[in-house]
């Protein structure tokens, strides 16, 4: 059964999003090793939620309590976090909630900015790191694949982002009643991964030329030469700050970035500007909150951001919420099938077991030429008395009834037995990942890590 632990925007404060985004990474790992009852994990945590969606094996009836109990004790333990204020915050979904909830994350449709496209990648980066971590089970795999797929439908098929939305274009939107002429504004950007790109791509649209990039891991010589911006370099740190209009933080570091130290020092050097917007789109944060006590600071942060964001655009939810359902239900459908194929297959072998020792009965007493046409006869004639059974059988996998396909099979021809086994060899292969496949993954994950400042 999968499951999913959920704390978002809607549910949980900023402060304790933040803590479960810090200290939380490795908990996946040691809940699928350590736990009866989890066999698969995949945490997603983004500037807006924390989830955890786990495979859970539920031989007792408290399978599910006791696997949830275990997840919140260890993201607590892990985070520093109250245990209690963390069960309060968290909202648990089961079965097929699990999907349709996912699908709606992923399409961007349980963000902040509804629509916005930074999600999707999220969550396909989640599944590759249960990939490299060895915590993807066959069920999530399937799930999180599906989930990819309806984000890529509802941004190709619907409004719905149309227009690029995210959080540092929302953020930048709110500042305009602060700045007064793009054009003239002096930006410091400090982070230089997905959503410094993103941010760097909304000021250039907003005809912001005067741009200048920081790393605190020292990346910004590569970024800035990629991206035609001037790199500061960690000594130049304090009087970027102190000859910007506009300081944008989006650094996936987990202390913080911008102290009030840096900034009360600053604003002290010679040629200091008297004013300045700070904006902090990181978590964890990345800009010390006193800093908002500083004369001449403004700060922006996700919580504030948060507060102001607009109204959905109703048809393009409407329509991208009905393609999600559709998904969901699809996803459903196609997981039932699932569940009856051992039975098709134990069905067909039975039967094509069968056709070949007749046939190989008859080939030993009879002319070859005529037993060759006979076998391609007999072999067609079993594929259409199977192809009925076969159908019906998903059909009526896709209606709840799967366990009346079992029993059949098993009634009429003793295979129950057959059919288990044909299904754990089904699961077996599901879950089996390639050298290669896994080294893919690990590869492209190293590389994003890499591509964060």
């Amino acid at each position: 059964m999968l499951i999913c632990l959920t704390a978002n925007h809607r549910n949980a404060s900023f402060d304790l999003l933040e803590k479960l985004s810090v200290g939380t990474s490795d908990v996946a790992k040691s809940l699928v090793s350590e736990s009866d009852f989890v066999q698969g994990a995949v945490v997603l945590a983004t500037c807006n939620r924390f989830e955890a969606y786990l495979d859970i094996d539920e031989p007792l009836t408290a399978g599910v309590s006791l696997a949830v109990e275990q997840a919140a004790e260890s993201f607590s333990a892990a985070s520093g976090t109250d245990v209690g204020e963390l069960r309060d915050s968290l909202t648990v979904l089961c079965g097929d909630g699990v999907a349709d909830h996912l699908f709606a994350v992923s399409s961007g449709l349980e963000s902040v900015v509804v629509g916005e496209d930074e999600i999707a990648g999220q969550v396909k980066r989640a599944l590759t790191t249960a990939r490299v971590e060895g915590t993807a089970s066959s069920d999530l795999e399937r799930l999180f694949q599906r989930a990819s797929h309806t984000s890529r439908g509802v941004k190709t098929k619907t409004g719905l982002g149309g227009a690029g939305r995210s959080l540092a274009r929302l953020a930048l939107d709110l500042a305009e009643s602060r700045v007064t002429d793009w054009a003239r504004t002096r930006v410091l950007l400090v982070g230089t991964g997905q959503y410094a790109r993103v941010t760097l791509a909304n000021l250039r649209e907003r005809g912001v030329t005067d741009i200048r990039v920081f790393s605190p891991s020292g990346r910004a010589v590569a970024f800035a030469t990629k991206q035609g911006l001037e790199a500061v370099p960690a000594a130049g740190y304090r009087d970027a700050i102190a000859s910007a209009d506009v300081v944008i933080t989006c650094s996936t570091a987990e202390t913080v970035v911008l102290s009030a130290a840096d900034l009360s020092a600053a604003i002290d050097l010679p040629g200091a500007f008297e004013r300045r917007l700070i904006i902090d789109l990181g978590l964890p944060r990345n800009v010390d909150p006193a800093v908002a006590g500083i004369r001449g600071t403004e700060l922006l942060d996700l919580e504030t951001i948060s507060l102001h964001a607009p109204l959905d655009e109703l048809n393009a939810e409407s329509d991208a919420r009905a393609l999600v359902g559709e998904a969901a239900a699809e996803y459903r459908a196609g997981k039932a099938e699932a569940e009856v194929t051992p039975a098709v297959v134990a069905l067909r072998a039975h039967l094509f077991d069968l056709l070949d020792g007749e046939i190989d009965r008859t080939r030993s007493h009879g002319d070859a030429s005529e037993t060759e046409r006979t076998e391609r006869a007999l072999r067609h004639l079993v594929g259409v008395i199977l192809h009925s059974p076969s159908v019906r059988a998903r059909e009526l996998a896709r209606e709840g009834r799967a366990d009346e396909v079992f029993a059949a099979v098993e009634t009429l021809f003793g295979l129950g037995g057959a059919a288990a086994t044909a299904a754990d060899a089904a699961r077996a292969e599901a879950a089996a990942r390639s050298d290669a496949e896994l080294a893919a993954d690990a590869v492209a994950l190293h590389e994003y890590r890499r591509s964060e400042g």
